[in-house]
């Protein structure tokens, strides 16, 4: 005789056979063992339903790629809402995108630079130069300024050498001027060198003479004081300011300053290395070139120091043998006392000191010193610089301009390179 419970438990397992997809509708989170159930079923059972057919898709893939997904998976979480993008104004449009900047990875976004979009050769038309000189000056002028051609190649060049003169000079810059022959234009050299600098530099220079024997530095340009080195280091101790020292010096009409020399031999004898010394470090606070004029001996006392606080040499020479020959000795005994970097960082000066040229080669000249110096210069022939008066750069000829010009030049390349 079969009683209720037994009927029961028939009847649901009659309805679990027939209804089997009954167990994955439902999700039980309990952990009530159901009747029948083990031990081991206590534990808590999730049972999730599976999608229904055309509910979910998976994306097409690039080139007919379908990838196939577990369904033991757990589902993929919904992509996270977009925030909405305002709408553009009526009339709005996308700026161009910025162009690349040369030498940058390719691919990576470049980002805009305002300071290129505000710089002047982007927001101002360029215009051509006017004409300084030649043919082209005179149809610049002859049509009213309406018709400009342009600057000529030899303007071009000129203003390049302007700009290497100009560059920029941190502290002071001392050169000194050398030569072991007299009569090859040392002291002319060193003002109108010094002539160059100061006419076309906005800063101070300022030459010294340094010659033992009677130096005639001061004679280049008009004498405005009669003072001289001595009286400044005499007085050292109370300059204080520039103008203090500009009462020793003259000035010319270049704007170059001179500091003359004594004119006692027998007194400037005893201008001694310390007194040298002296000088510099007292005008290298108000001055930011200085050039000193120094005598045809390498052995008098003031040399050593003229040598140990250069950062420049500028070697003069004649176009003459025997001239080449001294300036030749004067780098073999500065290479052999020490001196062989400051040879390497200095100038020589190839100057023609008479009207007609000579049958010697200047071009294998130039080439003998190119072998041991930076660089080498050519001064041409000036009837003004011959007449050993005061010097006026106005009154020189166009290719001595020219040439002093490239010196000048040649010189301030070694501004940013002295140790």
């Amino acid at each position: 005789m079969t009683g209720p419970s037994e009927e029961t438990a028939g009847e649901q397992q009659s309805e679990q056979a027939q209804e089997p997809a009954a167990m994955f509708s439902e999700e039980r989170t309990d952990s009530t063992p159901h009747p029948g159930a083990g031990p081991y079923d206590a534990q808590p059972t999730q049972v999730v339903d599976p999608p229904p057919h055309g509910a979910y898709q998976p994306l097409p893939q690039p080139g007919g790629y379908q990838p196939h997904y577990d369904q033991n998976l757990p589902p993929l979480q919904p992509p996270a809402p977009q925030q909405p993008q305002h709408a553009a104004p009526p009339g709005y449009q996308q700026p161009p995108p910025a162009a690349p900047v040369p030498g940058a990875p390719q691919g990576l976004p470049q980002p805009a630079s305002s300071a290129d979009e505000l710089a002047t050769a982007h927001l101002v038309k360029q215009q051509k130069r006017t004409p300084q000189s030649g043919w082209r000056k005179a149809v610049y002028l002859g049509s009213g300024k309406l018709i400009n051609p342009g600057e000529s190649p030899a303007d071009t060049r000129r203003r390049e050498l302007i700009a290497r003169v100009n560059q920029p000079l941190r502290g002071c810059y001392k050169i000194a001027m050398l030569s072991l022959k007299g009569g090859v234009g040392k002291t002319t050299t060193t003002t109108t060198l010094g002539a160059t600098f100061a006419s076309l530099r906005g800063d101070r220079v300022v030459a010294v003479d340094a010659n033992p024997d009677r130096g005639t530095l001061s004679q280049k340009i008009a004498i405005e004081t009669t003072a001289t080195v001595r009286h400044l280091l005499r007085d050292a101790d109370k300059i204080t300011r520039y103008s203090d020292v500009r009462s020793y010096t003259s000035q010319g009409s270049s704007r170059l300053e001179i500091l003359a020399s004594e004119q006692d031999p027998a007194v400037s004898e005893a201008f001694s290395e310390n007194d040298y010394r002296r000088t510099v470090n007292l005008l290298e606070h108000f001055y930011n070139i200085v050039l000193t004029d120094c005598g045809t001996g390498l052995m008098h006392s003031a040399m050593k120091g003229v040598l140990d606080v250069a950062d420049s040499l500028v070697v003069v020479s004649s176009g003459s043998v025997d001239g080449a020959r001294s300036a030749s000795a004067t780098l073999d005994w500065l290479e052999a006392h020490g001196y062989g970097d400051l040879v390497k960082r200095s100038v020589v000066v190839i100057n023609s000191v008479r009207p007609k040229g000579s049958s010697v080669d200047l071009d294998k000249l130039a080439a003998h010193f190119g072998a041991k110096v930076r660089a080498v210069c050519r001064i041409p022939f000036d009837a003004h610089l011959e007449e050993g008066a005061e010097i006026e750069l106005e009154r020189l000829g166009g290719d001595t301009r020219l040439a002093l010009l490239e010196l000048a030049a040649t010189v301030a390349d070694g501004f940013n390179t002295r140790v």
